[in-house]
C-alpha cells in the first residue's frame, strides 16, 4: 500500500504517488458526454480500480485536460473511495468572472454539486509569469474568487501550479497566499530547489508534476540512461530520487493505462532502501556528465548567459545548452527533440525560441554581441548548430493544442 505524508498546512494525508489526469483521457478536446467511447471508460475504470487498490487516493486533473474531468465524473460515483483527495486546476484570467465561470464548469464536468460537494484541492493553473501571478493575487482577482468558494465550503485548500522562472515561484510562495504548489523538480532538472526549501519554510504541500515525462521521457528511456541507472529502471530511479528529497510530499503518475502504475509502485516498495540504491547510480550519472562535458564546462556554463528575452530572436540559451548536456551525457534524444520543438511554440509554458533562426534571422555576430559575459562565447554558436542538426526540424505543439 502506498504510504502517505502530511501535505503541509493542508493537513491532508497525501499518498506519495498521485494519479495525474493528463494522459488517460480520450481526447484533448472537451468532448460531449455522448462522444466518450466505452473502451476509453473501460480503460479508465481499470486504471482507477488498480490505483484505489494500491492506495493512490489523490486524483489530480484540470479544466483544460480535454475530456479528463468529464470521463472521471461517473467513475468517481461508481468507484467510491473514502480516502479520496480530488484536485482540479483552473488557469488564471484577467477577468475574475471568467475564472469563476471556468471553476463552475470544472465542478460541472466532475459531477460535483456546488451546493453539496467539495473539491478538496484547487490549483490556479499555470502561474508561469509575473503577469499571471498578479492576475491571481490582485484584490478581487482569481485568488479572491477561490477564497470565497472556500469560505462557502465548496473547495478545500488552494494552491498553484507553475512552469515559471524561479523568482516568480518564490514571489508566489512568499505571498503566503497558497497552501501548496505543483512544480517541476527531478534528477535532470533541479533548478527549483530553492522553491522547495521556501515552500517548506511556509509549511506548504509540495507536489512534483510530470517526473516521468518532463523528467526525460522515462517511459521510453535511452539505452545509455538504462545502463547508468541499472539495476533500476530510470522511472524507478527518478521516483526514488524525488521521494527521498526533503520537502517533497507526492509525485505525479501520469498513467494512460493500468500497467503504467507498475514501475512507480516498484519504486515505492524500494523507498526504504533508497539510501543504499541511489548513491552508486548518482555517482555513475555524475561521472557520465563529467566525462561527456568536462569539469570546466560544468563549472562555468551558466556564467554570463543572457535571458531569452534579451537574446536576438529570443533564443533560449539556458534551455538549449541544458538540452545539449542531456544529449551528450545521457543520449536523451527523444526528450530533447520534443523540448527543442516546443521552443517558439509553447507560449508561456515553454518560453523563448530554439536555434533555428541562427545564421538566418539571427546572424552569429548578433548572438556573440550578447555573449560577452560567457567564457564559452566562442563555442556556443557551434554547439547550437550541432544541436539543431541533431534534433531540430520539427515544430511541436503543447498537448492541449493538438
Amino acid at each position: 500500500m502506498v504510504p502517505s505524508r502530511r501535505f503541509g498546512r493542508t493537513g491532508l494525508a497525501m499518498p506519495v504517488l498521485s494519479l495525474g489526469g493528463m494522459r488517460f483521457q480520450q481526447s484533448w478536446k472537451d468532448l460531449e458526454a455522448g462522444a466518450i467511447e466505452e473502451s476509453s471508460q473501460v480503460n479508465l475504470r481499470r486504471l482507477l480500480e488498480k490505483a484505489i487498490g494500491a492506495g493512490l487516493h489523490h486524483i489530480e486533473t484540470a479544466r483544460h485536460y480535454g475530456s479528463s474531468e468529464r470521463q472521471l465524473a461517473p467513475l468517481l460515483q461508481d468507484l467510491p473511495d473514502p480516502r479520496r483527495i480530488l484536485q482540479s486546476k483552473v488557469p488564471p484570467n484577467p477577468d475574475p468572472a471568467a475564472f469563476e465561470a471556468e471553476l463552475a464548469t470544472s465542478f460541472s464536468r466532475l459531477g460535483l454539486d456546488p451546493g453539496r460537494d467539495r473539491l478538496d484541492l484547487l490549483s490556479i493553473h499555470g502561474v508561469n509569469t509575473a503577469e499571471l501571478l498578479e492576475q491571481s493575487l490582485r484584490p478581487n482577482g482569481c485568488l479572491a474568487v477561490a477564497q470565497r468558494w472556500r469560505e462557502e465550503g465548496r473547495i478545500g485548500a488552494i494552491g498553484f501550479s507553475t512552469h515559471a522562472p524561479l523568482p516568480v515561484i518564490l514571489e508566489a510562495i512568499d505571498s503566503d497566499s497558497f497552501d501548496y504548489l505543483n512544480l517541476h523538480w527531478y534528477y535532470i532538472q533541479q533548478q527549483n530547489q530553492a522553491a522547495i526549501e521556501a515552500a517548506t519554510a511556509h509549511d506548504m504541500g509540495v507536489f512534483v508534476i510530470s517526473p516521468t515525462d518532463k523528467g526525460g521521457h522515462l517511459h521510453t528511456p535511452s539505452q545509455r540512461l538504462c545502463e547508468l541507472c541499472a539495476p533500476l529502471h530510470p522511472i524507478v530511479f527518478n521516483d526514488l530520487f524525488c521521494l527521498s528529497a526533503p520537502g517533497i510530499h507526492t509525485i505525479s503518475v501520469g498513467a494512460s493505462r493500468p500497467e503504467d502504475l507498475d514501475l512507480h509502485l516498484q519504486a515505492v516498495a524500494l523507498l526504504p532502501r533508497a539510501g543504499e540504491l541511489l548513491p552508486p547510480i548518482l555517482e555513475r550519472l555524475d561521472a557520465a556528465r563529467r566525462s561527456a562535458l568536462g569539469e570546466d564546462w560544468l563549472g562555468s556554463r551558466h556564467q554570463g548567459l543572457p535571458r531569452w528575452e534579451d537574446t536576438p530572436g529570443e533564443i533560449n540559451l539556458p534551455v538549449l545548452l541544458w538540452l545539449h548536456e542531456l544529449l551528450e551525457a545521457f543520449d536523451l534524444e527523444g526528450f530533447c527533440r520534443a523540448r527543442y520543438g516546443l521552443l517558439g511554440h509553447g507560449g508561456h509554458w515553454f518560453p523563448g525560441a530554439n536555434a533555428d533562426a541562427l545564421d538566418g534571422e539571427v546572424p552569429e555576430a548578433a548572438l556573440q554581441a550578447v555573449l560577452g559575459g560567457s567564457p564559452w562565447a566562442e563555442q556556443i554558436p557551434g554547439l547550437l548548430r550541432r544541436l539543431r542538426e541533431r534534433i531540430g526540424g520539427q515544430a511541436v505543439r503543447r498537448l492541449q493544442e493538438t
